[in-house]
């Protein structure tokens, strides 16, 4: 259900191609008005810019009066609406928009504009923010060609542009098209001959069936996936150090084999983790938006990348499941979409709370286990830790909230080493300890404290990390710290020399810290922390071994150690901290409890357990708890430095509301793009897949089906999709697919008449059947296939085939390309290691992207590089080596073996004319191994094996081959 918003100016796009008025000769917001407001008025008088005070965002904003008093807008009365006096004005000094901004709209344009305020100034959502409904099935003249429903759509569009479909594809055209388009791989030639050969009526069904089943179906739907989640091997930025993340793209290939219905998918993906019993790959899958890129270069803010991670994942959580450029209300209102600048700041707001903040190491991680078949257990034994913790720290916690127990440390000294100084300050009777001037790192101090004197034996130490400036930390947090070694020692009263006391156990205000405060009685380079930065008030409590009495005139001692540093030699040292003690015996006896010592021992012996499961530690999305939550504000014109109002997390007014439980705010985000009534997650999902199987989406754009975006060229179809994929195929992608490839719209022949290609040359109105060129990982891996090298083995950590020596050379990180061995450097694309700064060449070449962003849409492009790669590149060199060795098995002559490659490589026999061209190239191959043998025996070590290498090589440079 729609809640009541007000509506919204679309679109940099042209008119719809199917009106969306109801009565002839009305006049159409979306058909005629919206373009003339988009191009010569949004521009002045949009979101981030509303001159004069009049604004076509809204309508609600043109019936408003702007800085001159007049009414923009009068419904029914033309001569009431300054807009139509504006524009129509004679004198072009005073009419809209004025001379140096464009010209004077044509006079259709100023009639339409009339007319539609006469007729009461209608205004109409854009599209893609209307539900989609099913469409009624046009009529059609030939009503035999259609096999599916979506074929009514495509037919009606065609017969009233008065075209006709194409025949149906040849048989070898259509399965070679099918089969990379659902497994990334050529058919086989036997595949090819035997659906030839097969006659019975479903037999493209049974094809279809087939490749959906196929283990190769996740491998090439992975790789779209992966562009979208921006994946790769490294961290980014100017180190771009390695990470582990393939556990991820493991897990993705399974779940898009299971065909796990979309929706829940999306939820996996962006809220996993806070899924009720959420198992081992439900926390993996959230790995998704882990993949932003993470700074650990030095003298960088920890705070500014992580709030630069956050926002990549509010872009490309629109951007991927949305379809939206959501992130230009980063700075300003959206200037053609009806999403507020605040709006943006109440996304952010729902990812703001995740654990993760920059750091090195990448908290928080997974121990994934390599062997999926551990995961179950992994999955148990990490909830039965987490419970065990929960009740654990509920106990402590509850003991500690009691603030009357705790009576203040008086600091009388406090000393540090290195050129740390510092500082006791009194506060509300309490003493502080601060830091002043510069903070070195690895700082310790040494502190001296007297008790009250009414203080009872000491069961309890506390300490509290507080901001220097509380209120500004919860805007812009300070520095952080980590405690890596404290120890309590006894002053004698005459002075002697201090004599440690034991502590035995820490907790801290997180049920389930990241840095446990256990470590900072051990001797190790972990402790209590807040890292990397401090935005509230916190604290731990460490337990005495046994109570201490004080005798009189004695003193404590405190040792606090900061051996950590942050990225660029960032001090990680307490720079505000007070000290406090506690008498309550409950503490003394819950050391003693046989419950809590029983809980203790089995979340040892579980850890025990957990570490014999091999596993790879993999960044996942963890929530912070709630008492650690971070506030959320507005970004004044985007600048993160510059803090606005406080938000709560929300979603635009101008869709669906969102439904809030008490499951958090993720998960209830995640679910609200997951649901039925959300118009935008079904379309933008269909189109996706439809510009993958096409080229070209319903709407081009299939990164923006907003406003700025293109307009749909068949929204009908697109509509009628939707409404299937998330009705009866219940967001199934391989329904989706399988309803798409036996249509009769897909199965054309995709060879084109001269007329058709100058009237139609990218195909949008569907009058033939789909032919694009392969997709980068598709070339590589269809020449792998035709040398008979590919290796079917699937998954665990990422491969380095051979490529160009010297192509890794990355300031400050000395990771080197050692080359794969064995059937590793013939694995599939996809699981090619990613190097962000330096991508694998040849997949480059051929427009696959660094992926330091989300990219859904690759653009194609035609260089001379690809030529160089596929020609010279030593890989597939080597590669038509071995598809020229499979030539000689197939085959007794020459020419029967050049027909059996072309047919490999192009899915279909070669005519006559290109059968002796090879042929001409095989002989003038043989000829010149003759004339220069010592030359040409490092390819092959004869003249016939020369000629089929040479021959294969070309073979797999064709235009016929690189297409589909």
């Amino acid at each position: 259900m729609f809640r009541p918003r007000r509506l919204t100016l679309a679109a940099l796009c042209l008119a719809p191609l199917w009106p969306l008025t109801a009565a002839r000769g009305e006049v159409g917001f979306n058909d005629h008005i919206r373009p003339i407001l988009v191009e010569h008025c949004a521009g002045c008088h949009g979101g981030p810019k509303q001159a004069g005070g009049v604004s076509v965002l809204y309508r609600d904003d043109l019936l408003a009066r702007g800085e001159s008093g007049r009414q923009t807008l009068a419904p029914g009365d033309p001569a009431g609406s300054y807009l139509i006096e504006r524009v129509s004005d004679p004198d072009n000094d005073f009419r809209m928009p004025p001379k140096e901004h464009g010209p004077r709209l044509s006079d259709r344009e100023v009639e339409l504009l009339t007319e539609w305020v006469r007729q009461g100034a209608p205004w109409e959502e854009h599209w893609s923010f209307v539900p989609p409904n099913s469409p009624t099935r046009p009529g059609v003249t030939h009503d035999d060609w259609p096999q599916r429903e979506l074929d009514y759509h495509v037919l009606a569009r065609l017969e009233r542009e008065g075209l006709a479909p194409a025949d149906p594809a040849p048989r070898g055209q259509w399965l070679r098209r099918v089969t990379f388009d659902l497994t990334g791989l050529p058919p086989t030639v036997a595949e090819q001959q035997a659906f030839i050969a097969d006659d019975r009526p479903d037999a493209a069904e049974r094809v279809v069936d087939r490749l959906l089943d196929s283990p190769q179906f996740g491998e090439r739907w992975a790789a779209m996936w992966m562009d979208l989640a921006r994946y790769a091997d490294t961290m980014g930025y100017e180190k771009d150090l390695g990470r582990t993340v393939w556990p991820w793209r493991d897990w993705l290939i399974r779940t898009l084999n299971a065909d796990l219905p979309y929706n829940q998918f999306i939820v996996k993906l962006l809220a996993g983790d806070l899924l009720p019993k959420a198992t081992t790959d439900d926390r993996l899958a959230t790995t998704f938006h882990r993949h932003t890129a993470n700074n650990t270069e030095g003298g960088t803010d920890d705070e500014e990348y992580r709030l630069a991670a956050v926002i990549d994942r509010v872009n490309t959580t629109w951007q991927v499941f949305q379809a939206q450029t959501f992130a230009c209300v980063q700075c300003h209102a959206h200037p053609y979409d009806g999403i507020k600048h605040h709006e943006y700041y109440e996304f952010l707001a729902v990812f703001n709370n995740t654990a993760d903040c920059d750091l090195d190491g990448e908290e928080p991680l997974l121990a994934v286990p390599t062997d999926p078949d551990a995961c179950e257990e992994a999955t148990a034994l990490d909830r039965e830790a987490s419970r065990l913790r929960r009740a654990r720290h509920e106990r402590c916690a509850q003991i500690a909230a009691e603030n009357s127990q705790w009576a203040p440390l008086e600091v009388t000294s406090a000393d540090a080493n290195q050129s740390t100084e510092l500082v006791i300050k009194p506060a509300a009777g309490a003493t502080e300890v601060w830091t002043a001037g510069t903070v070195a790192t690895q700082t310790a101090y040494t502190l001296v404290a007297q008790p009250t004197a009414d203080a009872g034996p000491i069961t309890a130490l506390r300490i509290e990390a507080l901001p220097k400036d509380t209120d500004r930390a919860l805007r812009i947090p300070e520095d952080g710290f980590m405690l890596t070694r404290l120890k309590l020692s006894l002053i004698p009263p005459d002075g002697g020399p201090p004599t440690e006391v034991k502590l035995r156990y820490a907790f801290s205000d997180e049920p389930q810290p990241e840095f446990d405060p256990q470590e900072s009685l051990n001797k190790s380079v972990a402790g209590w922390a807040a890292l990397s930065k401090l935005f509230r008030p916190r604290w731990a409590v460490f337990l005495l071994d046994e109570p201490l009495t004080i005798p009189p005139g004695a003193e404590l001692q405190l040792k606090l150690r900061h051996d950590r540093k942050g990225s660029g030699q960032l001090p990680l040292v307490l720079q505000r901290s007070r000290y406090s003690v506690s008498s309550d015996e409950r503490w003394t006896g819950l050391l003693a409890d046989k419950d809590f010592s029983s809980t203790n021992a089995r979340l040892k012996k579980i850890a025990d357990a957990r570490s014999q499961i091999p596993s790879a530690p993999t960044p996942v999305m963890a929530e912070r708890c709630t008492a650690g939550s971070r506030d959320t504000f507005t970004f004044i014109r985007g600048n993160w430095l510059e803090r606005g109002e406080r938000v709560l997390p929300g979603t635009p007014e101008s869709l669906p509301p969102l439904a809030r439980t008490d499951a958090g705010a993720r998960l209830d985000v995640a679910r609200w793009i997951a649901s039925d009534q959300n118009p935008l997650t079904a379309r933008a999902l269909v189109n996706r897949v439809w510009e993958q199987l096409f080229g070209l989406g319903i709407v081009e754009t299939v990164e923006d089906l907003g406003a700025s975006g293109s307009g749909p060229s068949n929204q009908p179809l697109l509509d009628l999709l939707a409404v299937q994929f998330q009705g009866e195929m219940q967001w199934r992608c391989k329904r989706l697919l399988r309803e798409i490839v036996l249509s009769s719209t897909y199965r054309q022949d995709a060879r084109v008449s001269a007329e058709l290609a100058r009237r139609d040359p990218r195909n949008e109105l569907l009058a033939r059947g789909p032919r694009t060129r392969l997709q980068a990982e598709m070339i590589r891996d269809q020449a792998l296939a035709l040398s008979g090298k590919l290796s079917d083995k699937q998954f665990g950590p990422p491969v380095m085939p051979y490529q160009p020596k010297g192509v890794w050379r990355t300031v400050y990180n000395g990771a080197d390309w050692r080359t794969s061995e064995g059937e590793d450097r013939f694995r599939r694309a996809v699981y090619t290691f990613w190097k962000r700064t330096s991508a694998y060449p040849s997949l480059v070449a051929f427009d696959m992207t660094s992926r330091e962003v989300c990219t859904p849409r690759r653009l194609t492009t035609n260089t001379p590089l690809q030529a160089l790669v596929t020609l010279n590149d030593p890989a597939y060199v080597e590669l038509a080596g071995g598809f020229g060795d499979r030539m000689a098995e197939h085959g007794d002559t020459p020419a029967d073996q050049i027909a059996w490659a072309y047919q490999a490589a192009a899915g279909s026999p070669a005519d006559e004319e290109s059968l002796a061209a090879l042929l001409e190239l095989y002989t003038a191959a043989r000829l010149r191994f003759e004339g220069e043998p010592a030359s040409a025996e490092r390819l092959a070590p004869d003249a016939d094996a020369f000629a089929r290498t040479v021959l294969a090589n070309a073979i797999l440079n064709l235009d016929a081959t690189l297409s589909k």
